[in-house]
């Protein structure tokens, strides 16, 4: 990432090494840093050897050319030493990093490598036969990150902070996924913000197990690890038995998950022997931190994991486009059910649908953001981006209302703000409620089309036994804890809920589920 504080600092200036202005934010990853970088697995990696390792790889890109000049390239691999490796090669040669999801269908793949016009992906070299397929009929050249590695770095290019640094894709739920770029200046504010607002040091150490095409793997926990000079343990996916082991172990001062994963750990807990689960959560006890985040946490699970580990979930906000624009105080207060303040060096604002700033607390809004980790653009659709953007500030999309200082998300102006009878209502307030029925395991609401209230509240639920919820019996539950209009209209048992990568429940889906 280039230094945006406009320092002259010259290529092989650093350290007497082959490097570039991406370097001395970066600062732990220098030659000679024994450090430990990453652990995977029985291996681990020192900063140095990190280090060393990407100017390699860059060096490899670049193939004898200056400069990359914003090329897309792609990369379909896990956590590992080799998505650490092309990441930062990729940004340190000039090009655009395109990390995609391992679990991705082929279609998707198609769409994503098509509308970015990916030329080079990294794989492993195992990659499927259906991915080769694809990338031959694209024309994108599919290789492995060791066959790029040079034997010495060379020279390379220095990049200015306003340059596009990323692109990821958005999640696609109301139509095809959008590539939203980033530039070196964006993730910059991105980390540093975090970095502050969350003491980052170089004493910690966290395991990364989300996926890593999305901002919360990327800069939430890899990024700000490494910049910080951190150790970060590598998980290729959840690996309950072998993080709850190292939890019990001491290993770990920093946790980030998103609910479902706690709502997991939870689960798996309670099928263990009481001495384990001691000992996993006097673990948990000990850290300095634990985040929720990427989804709305419910007030029953906060309290849940509070009595369970004593820890007091720092629950924060952001998204692809923004990276994290609000959180909780590291000191001070943290309220469930509420993302809390806007973070150093991010502005936010609640606007009415007039476009007019919303002054005072206690009125629902559209928050809108405006700072340096606000994304440039989404790839190749101007519409999209002229479309998210008023008077310079980004529309998130969000409705929220600010409580006694707080942020307080009342869900998607599209998904769940339900429209019923006159009132605005909040689908996550109505599950908070329901999710503290004995017997509802997870529930999603929604609003369902509808000839007398316009849209009907309508409630899909996964129940802990199975069974079916007598709809009278619930109802009458429900008067007992919101009002009238809030009560849902219609109540659909699902086996599951249906969720992306991130764990996040994709409503729009559940539209089409016949009532």
């Amino acid at each position: 990432m280039p230094h945006t504080t406009g320092a002259a600092l010259k290529c092989g200036e650093l350290m007497g090494q082959h490097t570039s202005m991406s370097q001395p934010d970066f600062h732990q990853l220098t030659d000679g840093n024994e450090r430990i970088a990453l652990v995977a697995g029985e291996e681990s990696h020192s900063y140095g050897e990190v280090n060393s390792r990407i100017n390699r790889f860059a060096t490899g890109l670049l193939g004898g050319r200056g400069d990359l000049a914003e090329e897309r390239i792609a990369f379909f691999l896990p956590a590992s030493l080799d998505y650490v490796t092309c990441m930062h090669g990729v940004w340190r040669a000039g090009g655009i990093a395109v990390p995609l999801n391992v679990a991705s269908a082929v279609a998707e793949l198609d769409h994503y490598l098509g509308s970015a016009r990916v030329t080079r992906m990294f794989a492993e070299a195992d990659a499927p036969e259906e991915l080769r397929e694809l990338c031959a009929s694209l024309g994108v050249e599919l290789l492995t990150v060791g066959e790029l590695l040079a034997d010495a770095p060379g020279e390379l290019p220095e990049i200015d902070p306003g340059r596009r640094a990323m692109m990821l894709f958005t999640s696609g739920t109301t139509s095809k996924p959008k590539g939203t770029v980033s530039t070196h200046r964006t993730i910059h504010a991105q980390i540093t913000t975090l970095i502050e607002a969350w003491a980052w040091t170089e004493d910690d150490v966290i395991p990364l197990f989300l996926p890593l095409h999305h901002i919360h793997g990327i800069i939430n926990i890899l990024s700000c690890g490494l910049w910080a000079g951190a150790r970060v343990h590598l998980f290729a996916g959840l690996d309950l038995p072998r993080v709850t082991s190292q939890v019990a172990a001491g290993v770990y001062n920093v946790f980030m998950a998103v609910p479902t994963v706690y709502v997991k750990l939870i689960q798996y807990l309670e099928q263990r022997p009481a001495r384990e689960v001691e000992a996993v959560c006097a673990g948990f006890r000990v850290m300095r931190l634990n985040i929720s985040g990427s989804a709305a946490c419910p007030v029953k699970l906060f309290e849940q994991w509070r009595e369970l580990t004593g820890q007091v979930l720092l629950e924060r906000y952001g998204m692809t486009e923004i990276g994290m624009g609000i959180s909780n105080p590291y000191h001070g207060e943290r309220r469930a059910g509420y993302v809390g303040q806007p973070l150093p060096g991010v502005e936010a604002q609640l606007f009415g649908e007039d476009h007019q700033p919303i002054h005072g607390e206690g009125v629902p809004g559209e928050i809108r953001i405006k700072g340096d980790n606000v994304f440039l653009e989404y790839w190749g659709n101007e519409e999209a981006t002229r479309k998210s953007f008023v008077d310079g500030w980004f529309r998130t999309g969000d409705m929220a209302v600010i409580e006694d200082g707080y942020y307080r998300i009342m869900g998607r102006t599209s998904v769940d703000i339900i429209k019923s009878g006159g009132y605005k209502l909040s689908a996550l307030e109505i599950e908070g409620v329901l999710l503290t029925h004995e017997n509802i395991a997870e529930v999603a609401v929604i609003g369902a089309e509808d000839e007398v209230w316009g849209e009907a509240v309508t409630a899909f639920i996964v129940t802990k036994n199975g069974d079916e919820l007598d709809y009278a019996e619930l109802k009458s539950w429900c008067a007992e804890r919101m009002s009238s209009y809030k009560i849902p209209k219609h109540v659909k048992r699902l086996d599951a809920l249906p969720r992306n990568a991130m764990g996040k429940v994709t409503k729009p889906s559940l539209k089409s589920i016949p009532l």
